[in-house]
């Protein structure tokens, strides 16, 4: 393996936010997600707000030459939060980083009534795009998947988005139990005919800790949900919103700008309980190698309160990730994107060449197979591979993979 070079991402290059709020009406049983019911006496705004104020303050003054990108509130369900906390969020954010004209602000939503009510004031408080939680587009599927919303609730909150906001999107879980491929094409039909230029789609996948993976629910047979992902793949080809990550799908130009920042290995920063966050380190004076710490806040909403105002924060950990780990971040992410990993930026960002990071082999028995495609730009998946995307990566990295990449 080639000796690694000295690796120098832009430490000015802009910078993603994320706000986590942590409740939601009800635990849905797929979800694992640092979200939990809520509960009476639990949730003050005022001091949640405060402690996040709190947090975007102790962060800034790390990073605070750097413009920001975007700034995404994750939940949990951010559109319980009051529209005035959401304005104080952004205010703070636009007082200690500049924001790019461009700057990409999004919300997710569940579309009960009462949230997509408060739709108009999130915009008046900065919010200029939502993402929906629709899951399904029928009612006895949503009621299946614990959702507290109607088909005829999430109908009205997408006319209500798309009359407020020149950009929305929303989520569809598909392969549920018992659904067909006939079910699914009816369904994803009247989805895009929905969509204004970008729309999730996630396979359901039943993880540990979570209410399904105790009631013992399984996925879809691997051979139906490989039907439905390439079916998937081809409508919204069709429809003229081409996937630009495994489950992520848009028009040019329409892409969610806060993912693609995970996705590509750039920096972001992380607030609110259980959030993460990924900076880059000033370059070491004596060798020039920059580092990558990955910070972590307390997960559990009473603790998280308690630390932030006893320090300022509630940053559980700040790790440094070994060049190994660096390396498997990027490959796990980027890979998941359509256009692959950029041979450029991961040398900028690993010190590496993809050619000596990678399995010699692999690279080479995968081309041949027509499952990657491999060029002075970089390393990309064709159709064929993103079916067996983690037995490529697993074959790149020449071992089972250390860390996940961000969903």
């Amino acid at each position: 393996m080639a000796t690694d070079r000295p690796h120098r991402p832009d430490v000015n290059a802009p910078l993603a936010l994320y706000v986590h709020w942590p409740w939601c009406l009800s635990k849905c049983p797929y979800c694992d997600f640092n979200s939990r019911p809520l509960v009476p006496g639990e949730r003050d705004q005022i001091d949640y707000r405060g402690a996040i104020l709190r947090e975007l303050e102790h962060y800034a003054q790390q990073t605070n030459s750097r413009p920001l990108s975007s700034i995404f509130f994750g939940g949990g369900t951010p559109s319980l939060i009051a529209p005035a906390t959401i304005h104080a969020i952004i205010d703070a954010a636009q007082r200690h980083w500049s924001l790019q004209s461009d700057c990409e602000i999004t919300l997710e939503a569940n579309p009960t009534s009462i949230e997509a009510a408060k739709f108009r004031a999130f915009q008046d408080a900065g919010v200029n795009r939502v993402s929906i939680g629709v899951q399904a587009l029928n009612d006895e599927d949503l009621q299946a998947l614990g959702r507290e919303h109607s088909v005829d609730e999430a109908l009205r909150a997408l006319d209500i988005a798309s009359a407020i906001f020149n950009r929305y999107t929303f989520d569809l879980i598909y392969a549920r139990p018992g659904q067909g491929q006939g079910d699914w094409a009816d369904e994803l039909e009247q989805a895009l005919s929905l969509a204004n230029g970008h729309v999730s789609l996630y396979q359901l996948t039943i993880e540990p800790g979570t209410a399904f993976f105790r009631q013992n629910r399984v996925e879809a047979e691997e051979d139906l949900a490989a039907d439905l992902y390439q079916m998937t793949q081809e409508m919204c080809e069709d429809a003229g919103l081409p996937a630009y990550e495994v489950s992520n799908h848009a028009k040019p130009g329409l892409e969610s700008r806060h993912n693609l920042t995970y996705w590509t290995g750039g920096d972001y920063i992380g607030v609110g309980p259980g959030a993460h966050g990924r900076l880059t380190a000033q370059p070491d004076g004596a060798t020039g190698m920059t580092v990558t710490r990955a910070t972590h806040q307390i997960a559990d909403p009473a603790r998280w309160l308690e630390s932030v105002s006893k320090k300022g924060h509630a940053t559980a950990k700040v790790r440094e990730l070994s060049r190994h780990e660096r390396l498997e971040e990027l490959v796990l992410s980027g890979l998941r994107l359509r256009d692959g990993l950029d041979a450029a930026r991961f040398v900028a960002q690993c010190g590496q060449d993809l050619a000596t990071a990678l399995n010699a082999e692999a690279l080479s028995d995968l081309q041949q197979a027509e499952l990657i495609e491999v060029d002075t730009r970089g390393v990309r998946t064709t159709a064929q591979g993103r079916l067996i995307l983690n037995a490529i990566i697993a074959r790149l990295l020449d071992e089972p993979p250390l860390v996940t990449a961000p969903a």
